[in-house]
């Protein structure tokens, strides 16, 4: 049970824990300590402690963490079994590229439909969804609610398509328009995934040697 305000840190550190477990459990690792955990990580076990007891108690004194048990446990928090659904606009080669390859369904999401405007697009199977012109998209979330919508719009769509997805009720919007929304109210959350920011910090480590 979360105990109050988690911070943005920990949040983003749960991802990396829910990785790494799976990748032990794959690996067949049945407990592990906090020590080993954070030695596998980067993290200390002080830090490790620290995060997950803002969710509970799931380490036992002397024996560690039960590997299945704690992924089990972080997938619930971050709430991969709660059937969330994502429709998709913008399906040009990013879209298309997040739709053929990125597998949704291993973090719980199910993507529902894409839209686009481009005649050349509208209409063509990507993997197994026909892509729906943009015109449609309030009809098919009145009829299918969908929890967040993905954006891969060109940056001069992305504020329009944004207040759209909005005002269909979408809860979330993963933004990959390397523009900042602006979204307002009502409790929208919005992730944006900026590739540059990425490439940039990676520039500076390798130029200053860190």
């Amino acid at each position: 049970m979360r105990k109050g305000r988690v911070s943005d840190a920990v949040i983003r550190r749960l991802p990396r824990y829910f990785r790494h477990l799976t990748d032990l459990e794959l690996a067949g690792v049945v407990r592990i300590s906090s020590s080993a955990l954070g030695q596998s990580m980067g993290l200390t076990a002080s830090q490790i402690r620290q995060d997950l007891s803002c969710f509970g108690e799931f380490g036992q004194q002397g024996y560690g963490y039960n590997v299945e048990n704690l992924r089990r446990e972080i997938a619930d928090i971050l709430g991969m079994r709660q059937g969330h659904t994502a429709v998709l606009l913008g399906a040009g080669n990013l879209g298309r590229a997040l739709m053929e390859n990125f597998h949704f369904e291993r973090s719980g999401f199910t993507l529902q439909a894409a839209f686009d405007v481009c005649p050349e697009v509208v209409g063509v199977k990507m993997a197994g969804l026909t892509v729906r012109h943009a015109n449609t998209l309030e009809e098919y979330l009145q009829e299918h609610p969908c929890d967040v919508g993905v954006l891969t719009v060109p940056r001069s769509a992305a504020q329009s398509m944004a207040d759209r997805l909005i005002a269909s009720g979408v809860k979330g919007i993963w933004n990959f328009t390397n523009i900042e929304l602006q979204h307002g109210a009502g409790g929208v959350r919005v992730e944006n995934v900026h590739f540059a920011d990425s490439l940039l910090t990676l520039s500076y480590l390798i130029s200053e040697g860190v």
